[in-house]
Formats: structure tokens, sequence, C-alpha cells
């Protein structure tokens, strides 16, 4: 069975670990990664994302072990638009977050227009952090969490204790 997933995943924590690690448990895994001109069209909050190149180079070192864990085979590709790569017709599953299942009912739509079989839409629950809110790569960025969801001091806690 062939998987897609995509996102920008800068930086990769614990919730993309989720989507990644259920990708491997249906199949091989191609990883449709936004380039850099369209990784910031799909920020909800303005912020810094590293370049292409770092992006993937992390991204390819979270997934080796989950392929070699699974015995499966990756591939890391460009996304030059949001429905990219999951609408070419080898692919069997579409693994998704809660808020991109919009995204993968659209990619359906396409398949269809094309004659290809509908994927069947995967969606992994939101890991939480430690407050019980989503773990987010802006949160990351923030400052507010780490990677893994836990909360981190601000300088107002700081500054109280």
């Amino acid at each position: 069975m062939d998987v897609a997933l995509g996102g920008t995943f800068d930086p990769v924590h614990d919730g993309h670990r989720r989507l990644f690690e259920r990708a491997f448990e249906l199949g091989d895994v191609t990883v449709g990664l936004t380039s850099d001109g369209l990784a910031p069209k799909t920020r909800h909050v303005e912020r810094h994302v590293n370049s292409f190149a770092k992006r993937k180079e992390t991204l390819e070192r979270e997934l080796e072990p989950l392929a070699e864990e699974h015995d499966r085979a990756f591939e890391v590709r460009k996304l030059e638009d949001p429905t990219g790569i999951a609408t070419e017709p080898q692919f069997d599953y579409l693994v998704v977050s809660p808020e991109t299942i919009e995204g993968g009912k659209r990619i359906n739509e396409l398949r269809h227009g094309r004659g290809h079989d509908p994927l069947e839409i995967v969606v992994v629950p939101h890991a939480l952090a430690d407050d019980g809110e989503i773990i987010s790569s802006t949160r990351i960025v923030n400052g507010e969490i780490d990677e893994h969801g836990t909360v981190l001091e601000t300088d107002a806690e700081t500054e109280r204790h």
C-alpha cells in the first residue's frame, strides 16, 4: 500500500510523529514537504519557516528509524501546491490531522475528476501538550512548549518565583 501525507514540518513535534507512525503502519510513505514558496501560504500565523533543504534533511532523519522499524520505504517530495502529490494515482491512503480533513476531501474530488480511485483518508488525532492544548509548531516557535508538549516557563512565571 502507498501512503501520502503532507506538511511543512517545521519544527517536527510529537503530533507530526503520530502522523508518521500511522503512515508507516499502513504502507510505504511519500511525504509532500511544502516548498519555500508554499510554506508561508499554509501558515495561519506569520512566522519564520526554515528552508526546504533544511526541513527535508530534518524530516528524513525523523523518518529513517520509523521506516526501518516498519520495514517500509519512504520518499520526501517537494509540494508546490496544497493538493500536490496525493492526486497521483498510485496512492491508497492519505494521512491527515483533524484540521486538514477538508483538504483530503478536496484531493478525493480531484482524483475522481481524473478517473482515480478515492484515497482512504486516515485521521490521526492531535497530540496534546501538558496544558491540554494542541501541540503545534507555532507554539514551539513562540516558546510556549517544547516538541514533546512540555509547557515552558515564561518570563512572567519566572518573575513570580
